[in-house]
Parts: structure tokens; C-alpha cells; sequence
């Protein structure tokens, strides 16, 4: 869509500009994925400020349209929201440049800094950096809970929903996927009994509401590649079978169905399925199968794996590129004399199949929403779902605070340097308003000079 044109009319102001180019659109995307540090909420922010208050590309209105539909899927939204914003300008090459480019360079960046872990996590100097980062980690895990509870948790029924799901998961250690399943059905009955319990807001990115003309405007007619038909989805959802079946049955032929780098795809694809509520809401559930079930990570190497995703721009979800990168290089995955090619295929392989499902949510139902501007509203099932994020991410926290502060299990006593690494970051985090990225790199630097 090189030259998409508003609506012509008397009552309609005019853009200052007459489309947005490819050109321009493809370094933006370049650009956003080096530096789309802060997680979800920042990225959003970002993608905010540059394309509608600074460019102009798209109206307020039609950004948080496509934010709340990116909400409401399993899988990164601010992933899913860069690849519906590519598809609106450009099509499907528009949506697929932007996906593909937000992730990449945290790609590149996870696979170089997972070899130098596996090489030389023993040195000095990576253990005492990793010594101070682990606490850091762990208060922004416990920064999340809240964060994303204090915005949720407006009532009883959604307090409820909390704790049943963090008592599942810390008590009983029941599956993340029956857990999910539970709280939807909760919220869809809630929704039933006491509609006013389950209903949420708009999305918001905490801007106020651009009112200048935007390329993509309020008023815009809706460009032809954004109509529903029955035919494109069909050759969506038939691109989407054979862009995993090949792969999939590639593996299997050539290293067989147990083979470790093609349980990881199918696990991933599993998981990629049920990231409600983002990264932090899903991280559980990995854990259970990389660590407990199929033993690619020890839980050190998961608590590790997340600082790095924590300090590297892109999606955090990029933490599966670790876990397929150290569990194959472990594991020797394609041989012995082959551990870091089998790295990096693990890792590359895990990203396909997790993102796969986010590129085709968007360009399949992209136009269906389009079609409903105006209209979108969260469902009292994902209200459910929500809220039980909030105890999955709780529990997550204690399972990194158990691990990071007792390192010997209880009979160890608490490890006094890291609970005062933690204290200071959490003094950073929650008192100053640091970021997570100064306040890794302070603690980093911190466990550098204590425990060295």
C-alpha cells in the first residue's frame, strides 16, 4: 500500500503526506528491532510515539484498535501488533518484514550470547555478572505480579481466580495448560452471573489521543487487501499447514519423532498457543517441560536464560531461543564433534515454531477485525485468563526467589549478598523508577565486585 489514500472529502482534513513508502517502512521496522527494548508495555509505547505522534502513519484510534485484537491472542502483542501494523500499510509482505524484523536481531543476539554461556558461563567474570543479575531478574519477575495485578485484580471474583491459580501451580503443580482452560471457563461463567465483574477497558498505551491527521486516518476507507474473503483465508491457513507440516516432517524423517530438537518443536508449538498474558504467564509452563520434563535446562541455566532475554531488545518470549540453544549444545543434539550447530539450529528451529502461529493469527483474522473498527471488546474468558496470569507470575517469582536466595535448598540458609542485591534493586524499581535494563546492568556490576 505505497500510496494509500485517505478519505477525499470536504469535512476530511488532508495528510501532509501521500503514503508511506516500503522504503520508509522497512528501515523503521530495522530500526525498532535493535533498540525495542522494555518489554511489551515499552514497545508498545514506542511503536506508539514514532508512528502516531511522530509519523503520522496511522490515527490513534486505529492503533489501539489493532492493540486490543493483539491482546487478546496467545503470543507476543507487541510482536503480533508490529506485524498487524506492517499488514495494514503494506500487505502481506508489510506484515511479515515487520514480525520477522522485530524479532531478528534479539535472534542473533540470544544464539552469540548463549554460546558464550555454554563456553565460558565458568568464568569469573560470567558467573559474578550473573551473580548479581539473578536477584535483579527476580524483582522484575515480582514487578510484573504486581504491575499486571493492580491493573487486573478489580474484585472478588478476580482475587479468586489469583489465588486458585497460584495455589495449582505452587501446591499441586498441576499443568499450565488445565490451569489456563479452568480460569477461561471460570470467566465465561463469571461473565454470566455478574457481566459488570468481567468486563475490561480499551487498551491503552498512556498517550493521549493524537487529533492530527494521520495517513491512516479515522475516517480512512478501508484498502482492499484489508476486506474479508473466504479465499484468502483458505490460502493463509493452507500457507500456515505446509509452512509447519514440512519442517516438521523433515525432522522426523531425517532424526525421528524422540529426537530432542523435534520435541522442542512441537513443544513450542504448544506453547506458542497458550502465552496468554505474555511472556511472564507462559515462562511456568516452560519451565515444567524444559526443566522438569525433558531436562534440556538445570534451573539456574532458566533463571540465566531470562536475564539475558531481560537485557536484549525484542520480544522477552525470546528466552526459547536459549532454552533450544542450551539444551541442544548440552545434549549434543547432531552429534558430539557438533554441539554449537546444534545450538543454533534449536534455536532457530524453536523460533520458527513459536512465531509461526503469531504471523498467522494476525494475517488471517487481520481482516475480520478491520471489518469490526470500532467494535472490539476483551471477553469475559480472557478476563478469567487474565487473572489467573496474575498467581502464574506470582509463582514464577517465589520460584525464582527460592532458587536465587537459597542455591543450597533451605539446609543452605539465605544467601545474604544476593538478598541485598535484591533489596537494592528492588529500591531502584519500585522507589527511584528505574528501568530494567540500568537496573540489570547495576546489578550485574554489583555481583561482579561481591562475589568477586
Amino acid at each position: 500500500m505505497s500510496n494509500h489514500n485517505v478519505k477525499n472529502s470536504p469535512d476530511t482534513p488532508q495528510p501532509t503526506s501521500v503514503g508511506i513508502s516500503r522504503r520508509e517502512a522497512f528501515w523503521f521496522w530495522f530500526k525498532l528491532g535493535f533498540i525495542s527494548f522494555g518489554g511489551p508495555a515499552g514497545q508498545i509505547a514506542m511503536m506508539h510515539t514514532e508512528l502516531v505522534d511522530k509519523r503520522r502513519w496511522i490515527s490513534d484510534k486505529r492503533f489501539l484498535h489493532a492493540l486490543n485484537f493483539c491482546m487478546v491472542l496467545p503470543g507476543p502483542e507487541a510482536q503480533q501488533l508490529a506485524t498487524y501494523l506492517g499488514w495494514l500499510m503494506h500487505r502481506t509482505w508489510g506484515g511479515i518484514v515487520a514480525g520477522t524484523l522485530f524479532i531478528l536481531p534479539s535472534l542473533l543476539l540470544i544464539v552469540s550470547l548463549s554460546w558464550v554461556y555454554m563456553a565460558y558461563g565458568d568464568t569469573k567474570i560470567v558467573a559474578g555478572l550473573f551473580y548479581g543479575i539473578k536477584p535483579a531478574v527476580t524483582v522484575l519477575v515480582i514487578q510484573a505480579s504486581y504491575r499486571i495485578g493492580s491493573r487486573t485484580l478489580h474484585n472478588p471474583w478476580l482475587w479468586t481466580i489469583a489465588v486458585l491459580s497460584f495455589l495449582a501451580l505452587f501446591v499441586f503443580d498441576l499443568p499450565f495448560p488445565l490451569i489456563i482452560a479452568v480460569a477461561a471457563l471460570i470467566g465465561w461463567l463469571g461473565g454470566k452471573r455478574s457481566p459488570e465483574s468481567f468486563s475490561v477497558g480499551h487498551a491503552s498505551t498512556a498517550h493521549k489521543q493524537s487529533t492530527t491527521t494521520a495517513i491512516i486516518d479515522d475516517h480512512s476507507p478501508q484498502p482492499p487487501h484489508t476486506l474479508f474473503s473466504y479465499r484468502r483465508l483458505y490460502m493463509i491457513l493452507s500457507a500456515a499447514v505446509v509452512l509447519w507440516c514440512v519442517p516438521m516432517l523433515a525432522m522426523i524423517m531425517l532424526w525421528g519423532w524422540h529426537h530432542t530438537i523435534t520435541q522442542m518443536a512441537w513443544f513450542f508449538t504448544k506453547a506458542a498457543l497458550l502465552t496468554f498474558g505474555g511472556a511472564y504467564a507462559v515462562l511456568p509452563y516452560v519451565y515444567q517441560a524444559a526443566v522438569e520434563t525433558f531436562a534440556w535446562l538445570t534451573p539456574t541455566q532458566m533463571i540465566d536464560g531470562l536475564a539475558l532475554g531481560e537485557t536484549t531488545p525484542g520480544p522477552l518470549i525470546m528466552i526459547v531461543a536459549f532454552v533450544g540453544f542450551v539444551g541442544a549444545f548440552a545434549q549434543s543434539a547432531l552429534g558430539p564433534d557438533h554441539a554449537v550447530l546444534s545450538g543454533i539450529v534449536a534455536a532457530c528451529v524453536v523460533t520458527w515454531f513459536t512465531f509461526l502461529p503469531s504471523f498467522i493469527f494476525i494475517l488471517a483474522g487481520g481482516p475480520f477485525i478491520e471489518s469490526t473498527h470500532g467494535k472490539l471488546a476483551f471477553t469475559a474468558a480472557l478476563t478469567g485468563v487474565t487473572a489467573a496470569v496474575v498467581g502464574v507470575i506470582a509463582n514464577l517469582a517465589l520460584f525464582f526467589a527460592m532458587h536465587v536466595g537459597w542455591p543450597d535448598g533451605w539446609v543452605g540458609g539465605l544467601d545474604l549478598k544476593v538478598a541485598a542485591i535484591a533489596a537494592v534493586a528492588a529500591v531502584a524499581i519500585f522507589i527511584y523508577k528505574r528501568g530494567a535494563i540500568e537496573t540489570i546492568i547495576g546489578a550485574a556490576l554489583l555481583g561482579y565486585f561481591v562475589a568477586n
